[in-house]
């Protein structure tokens, strides 16, 4: 945890550009996810979008990672490999991607619902985007990491719902994955203080019905241990002296 690197101003833009081209390209992958859509198209749209922005797909290869995007339906939490599975009416869908742009890297997550969804799934979703919302309320320079898993679980539990524990969010920059993690629960004041130059990927996960996963057969997905849905979004997050600045907000 002592080796949380600050960003430079220019190291900033150059991740705010990246964290631009990303949201875009998140935005269009997800106008691709309707009913009848099959997961390997939206990996090849992606892939696509990702070459068009001179940029280079983050997951790809990383531990062993063998697509650009993570797509996590229902009960999946994380790392889905887009496959053969054909969306449904009434499935929610996770999308996670990053990229690497001018040497840096940018990360994000939205949860979709596919064709109509019943209010239970949407009130999901909602919960996951706000707790994201009121993270980054919290997170301006001499709060904590433990204030924002903190304020995460708390909104998260106060409605009935459970975060996911064992996964977390990350410090991001040169490395996709840098120090510190940043947990969705914790006690207020307590982990590394925030300070001006941090970038950070802060990542509600929010089950329906447990905070406990298992890893599925192909060793990358992870899924809730009682099936229950679960919806996942994550920003990009540089703290700045004024608070927050999120890179990868989708215009």
């Amino acid at each position: 945890m002592n080796n949380i690197s600050l960003k430079t101003k220019e190291q900033i833009e150059i991740m705010a550009r990246g964290g631009k081209i990303l949201a875009k390209i998140l935005n269009e992958v997800r106008l691709e996810a309707k009913v009848g859509t099959k997961l390997s198209d939206l990996e090849l749209k992606a892939r696509d979008l990702i070459k068009k922005n001179n940029a280079k797909p983050a997951f790809l290869g990383h531990n062993r990672y063998p697509a650009a995007l993570c797509a996590s339906p229902n009960d999946m939490i994380v790392h889905g490999i887009p496959g053969e599975y054909i969306l449904q009416n009434g499935d929610i869908l996770s999308l996670d991607l990053g990229i690497q742009y001018e040497g840096l890297f940018t990360d994000m997550a939205i949860t979709i619902g596919i064709g109509e969804i019943d209010e239970e799934k949407a009130r999901l979703i909602r919960v996951a985007k706000k707790a994201l919302k009121r993270a980054i309320k919290k997170m301006r320079p001499g709060n904590t990491i433990g204030d924002i898993g903190n304020t995460i679980e708390r909104y998260v539990s106060k409605r009935g719902l459970f975060v996911i524990k064992e996964l977390c969010g990350h410090g991001i920059g040169k490395e996709l994955h840098e120090d510190p993690e940043i947990l969705n629960y914790g006690s207020r004041g307590t982990g590394p203080v925030l300070k001006e130059g941090m970038v950070l990927c802060v990542e509600p996960m929010v089950s329906a019905g447990t905070e406990h996963i298992k890893l599925g057969k192909d060793g990358f997905a992870y899924y809730t241990m009682d099936n229950s849905l679960v919806a996942h979004f994550e920003h990009t997050i540089a703290i700045t002296k004024n608070g927050s600045r999120v890179l990868t907000e989708i215009e």
